[in-house]
């Protein structure tokens, strides 16, 4: 398995993102879930993404118990600040020192480990100087308790800020051909400042592999209800990008995911996208893209092909793009 850097910390060049083994999309399977996540070590995937909100909580378990064993394999990845109850209610983002260090602590035990490699801040808290919260998070690290810091979907001017608290080892952004907009200020200051980028929903939330046609198919509680680019009006116009791509792949001899995660790990050595599924087959459908090698002017004919400009809806909801670029 080819190897990247965060910023000094190696990892597998694909990630596994665990959300959806347990929160958010379709119905959860534990079973196969940890198949999945045992499957994805023995293929030398080393970061494991989870957080403390996703179940909520019962991911992190899952992950723990996963790993069990084999922690000295693993890279693991948690986040805190969106704090939700046991029930799922969200309460809100959460930046206060106090609850940065019960939430890291909560984290650890659930996922029965000493340490965390890489601890996300999920979102900035509005209320909250960003210096205090990385200020509790600096001490965490002094402590023992994690030994990277990261933060997800902040403002660039935010990362430095973070950044001349304690260094910044990865920034978690959305990037896929859907959703490129990190390209324009964030990913430049990200490499100003030599902070690695994680890629999650690197495939669009299942779009781009176009498996999905049309959302009634989905369960009820799935989130991309509430995504614009899945309404009816949008997912049309959507699906016409995907088409193209699935054209394109087809000329390879790959599929539509495999071409799109082939994209981005082909947008620089310091990307790691941590596409996520829980299934097997998706996994190894996934791994098959880093034998993918693509020319410059084949990517330039995927980018004319799927022009992020194009695109219809937001990647969220009103209320969930209000906690994004703070």
């Amino acid at each position: 398995m080819e190897r990247r850097f965060l910023a000094g910390l190696e990892v597998s060049a694909l990630g596994l993102g665990c959300m959806g083994m347990s929160d958010h999309y379709g119905v959860p399977d534990d079973r196969e879930s940890l198949a999945t996540i045992r499957r994805a070590l023995d293929s030398g995937v080393t970061l494991l993404d989870t957080a403390d909100m996703y179940g909520p909580f019962t991911n992190e378990r899952l992950v723990g118990k996963a790993v069990a064993g084999r922690r000295h394999e693993v890279v693991i990845a948690t986040k805190f600040g969106i704090e939700r109850l046991p029930d799922g209610t969200v309460k809100g983002v959460n930046g206060r020192p106090e609850y940065v260090r019960a939430a890291c602590d909560a984290s650890l035990l659930r996922l029965g480990v000493d340490h965390i490699d890489l601890y996300y801040q999920h979102r900035v808290d509005p209320t909250v100087p960003v210096e205090e919260t990385w200020g509790a998070l600096s001490e965490l690290v002094a402590a023992g308790k994690v030994r990277h810091l990261g933060i997800s979907e902040a403002a660039p001017g935010t990362v430095r800020r973070a950044h001349t608290v304690h260094p910044v080892t990865a920034g978690q952004y959305e990037y896929s051909l859907f959703t490129r907009d990190i390209e324009d200020s964030l990913l430049p200051t990200l490499r100003e400042l030599g902070i690695g980028l994680v890629a999650y929903s690197p495939m669009g939330r299942g779009l781009l592999t176009g498996r999905i046609t049309d959302t009634t198919a989905l369960p009820s509680h799935d989130v991309r209800h509430l995504s614009p680019r899945f309404s009816r009006k949008n997912l049309d116009r959507n699906l016409r990008l995907v088409d193209a791509l699935r054209g394109l792949a087809a000329g390879l001899g790959v599929t539509a995911a495999q071409l799109a995660l082939a994209w981005l790990l082909a947008r620089g050595s310091d990307i790691v996208p941590i596409p996520g599924t829980k299934r097997r087959t998706y996994l190894d459908e996934n791994l098959g893209a880093l034998t993918v090698g693509l020319t410059a002017d084949q990517l330039a004919v995927i980018e004319a092909a799927v022009p992020a400009a194009v695109v219809a809806g937001e990647r969220y909801d009103p209320p969930r793009m209000a906690t994004v670029g703070i």
